[in-house]
């Protein structure tokens, strides 16, 4: 009995020493697998973190992490490096996109973040008026469309004034709109708004405004002549001044570009009447006939420096200053004065020469001194010069 007790006991203490060592070694392989591997920091698109692994190469790290690496994906160091310990993996997937620039398009794969590495990848120079979307700055996206629209430049002539701009517009209106630049009713452009633009074109914007003009202009008088019988034939007086009238007139003036280009009468409206000039004219004809009688009645004397003319002297156009006709009456006894001195009209008596009537002026006869008619060159040749003294009779 004492043995089969002492038999079970040592069975039990195997056992227990059995799965001991069991455990013990168990444990020590799972800590010496554990101990054995290596630390690596990855960073997967973006993500950061840390693994300890046994595998071989980077490759075999990506394929146990379940990454499927692509030619175009960035990966560094290469997928045959040999892992070791505190390695440090970084992975970028390359996204897809399409690429547009002007008329040409193309896709691309890239690990660039922002659309302005991609553009240096691409070897694409952005020129300053050029339009691209989106943005430069803008992140990277799988499937992202990027479009550039190359600007050219042209000339833009609006209102007269003249200047270089760009654009990436294709029409004419599309530039318009897209810088701002209003059109009114009546403005003109050219080309036509739905004309496709090209480099070096010339683009003209003529500005045209209707205005009112409201101005006041003056309307003449008119000159109504009096017939005088108490004026001497031929002479003149102002007996009324005239005085102009004026009118509003309303237009309606297109100007181009600030310049006047028609004006179209609206209405005419009186503003005030004008005057009528009104003139005398002499009348009178004053006649002297021959006569070598003696003075009648008395009246003022003096001295007189005389000389004599005809009818047709050189110069003369055989009508006096008063209206007579010397041709048509050669007997008439007529001299020529200087009016400040002897008044046209006035009746004398002129000593050698008889009556006469004052009724003729003339250029050199000034002061006292007195030009006497007569018919013939002959008379006057005889006459000559002389000094004669003369009497007012009235």
């Amino acid at each position: 009995m004492k043995n089969l007790f002492s038999k079970s006991i040592s069975k039990k203490k195997w056992a227990i020493i059995s799965s001991s060592l069991l455990v013990f070694l168990t444990v020590t392989g799972i800590l010496f697998f554990e101990g054995t591997k290596k630390t690596v920091a990855l960073t997967l698109d973006g993500e950061k973190k840390i693994i300890k692994t046994h595998a071989n190469t980077i490759a075999d790290i990506l394929k146990n992490q379940k990454i499927s690496v692509r030619s175009e994906d960035y990966l560094f160091p290469s997928g045959n490096t040999k892992v070791k310990d505190n390695l440090s993996v970084v992975w970028e997937p390359a996204k897809q996109v399409q690429l547009t620039v002007g008329d040409h398009k193309k896709k691309v794969w890239t690990t660039a973040n922002t659309v302005q590495e991609l553009l240096l990848e691409e070897h694409v120079d952005l020129g300053e008026h050029d339009k691209i979307h989106p943005g430069v700055q803008s992140k990277i996206k799988d499937n992202m469309n990027i479009n550039i629209d190359n600007a050219f430049a042209f000339t833009l002539v609006d209102g007269g004034k003249k200047k270089k701009v760009w654009s990436t517009s294709t029409t004419v209106a599309d530039f318009l709109e897209q810088h701002g630049i209003k059109l009114k009713t009546l403005d003109r452009v050219q080309p036509n708004l739905k004309q496709e633009l090209q480099p070096e074109d010339v683009v003209n914007i003529v500005r045209v405004e209707k205005v009112t003009d409201v101005v006041e202009e003056p309307t003449d008088f008119a000159v109504v002549t009096k017939k005088d019988p108490k004026l001497a034939k031929g002479k003149k007086k102002v007996v009324h001044e005239g005085k102009k009238g004026a009118v509003s007139k309303k237009y309606e003036v297109v100007k181009e570009n600030g310049k006047e280009v028609s004006r179209k009468l609206l209405s005419t409206k009186k503003v005030r009447d004008s005057e009528d000039k009104v003139v005398a004219v002499g009348t009178k004809v004053f006649t002297a006939m021959a006569s070598r009688g003696k003075p009648e009645g008395g009246g003022k004397e003096f001295f007189v420096n005389s000389t004599a003319y005809t009818a047709n002297c050189n110069g003369c156009s055989g009508h006096t200053a008063t209206g007579i006709n010397l041709k048509s009456n050669p007997n008439a006894k007529v001299i020529a004065v200087d009016p400040s001195v002897i008044p046209l009209g006035t009746k004398v008596y002129v000593e050698g020469y008889g009556y006469a009537v004052a009724a003729d002026t003339g250029s050199a006869i000034n002061g006292y001194k007195i030009d006497v008619f007569f018919s013939s060159k002959s008379q006057a040749y005889h006459w000559g010069r002389k000094r004669v003294r003369i009497k007012i009779l009235n």
